[in-house]
């Protein structure tokens, strides 16, 4: 197996500049494309307005969090900047659908439907979507929201700037585009610091102790 600092050394040598892309990049040796999953802290509550909607609360990416990655020459370690979404969510008319599984025919929410939002808080991306319950993919999928069973999330995106390290070993996205991208919740991502608590508008004790302590592992890895 490549080790981190063997795939460095021949990125160094192939690579022709520090501000080229990834090559092939992939979250696993195995080669399976690339989604970008983080820390997902997300909740599921009845909308307080009594219309019968659903809120979601979750994050899509974290921020200067690093992780690791594969590109054609082995493993690195990359890292989104805090500023990466900036000029993406300033853009004006950005569509934004919110989907499961980043299957464009599962839209369960989007930016230009006024359903869902994004911004940017301490975490990362930050998603807040108000979800039709009558809508069968989100009744498919509050369940297992709910219960745990899925419990990440991931963002579909195109990389316009980013930078590697000068010994080649970390690669930092400076900027990306979402505009007719996507976000995500899907059973597994690229990223460890993934994880995930739900609840209703009153959670009982067990569903405020599994958020709680899956939160804490994730941050604490």
């Amino acid at each position: 197996m490549t080790t981190m600092r063997q795939a460095a050394e021949r990125r160094g040598h192939e690579v022709r500049q520090l501000a080229d892309r990834p090559s092939k990049r992939h979250n696993a040796e195995d080669g399976r494309p690339a989604m970008r999953a983080h820390l997902s802290d997300i909740q599921v509550r009845d909308s307080a307005n009594g219309d019968g909607l659903v809120q979601f609360e979750g994050h899509a990416s974290v921020t200067e969090t690093a992780y690791e990655m594969w590109d054609f020459f082995g493993p690195y370690s990359e890292v989104v900047s805090a500023s990466a979404f900036d000029t993406t969510l300033a853009r004006t008319g950005l569509d934004v659908p919110f989907v499961l599984g980043h299957d464009q025919l599962r839209r369960i929410a989007r930016t230009t439907a006024g359903n869902l939002q994004l911004s940017m808080d301490d975490a990362g991306l930050a998603v807040l979507a108000d979800l039709d319950p009558t809508d069968r993919d989100v009744d498919y999928i509050l369940p297992k929201l709910r219960a745990g069973y899925i419990d990440e999330m991931s963002f579909a995106f195109r990389i316009t700037r980013g930078l590697w390290s000068p010994d080649y070993s970390e690669y930092r996205i400076e900027e990306v585009d979402i505009h007719r991208g996507d976000v995500a919740i899907v059973g597994y991502g690229a990223n460890p610091f993934t994880d995930a608590g739900v609840r209703t508008s009153e959670p009982n004790e067990n569903e405020r102790a599994h958020a709680l302590l899956a939160l804490a592992l994730a941050v604490g890895k």
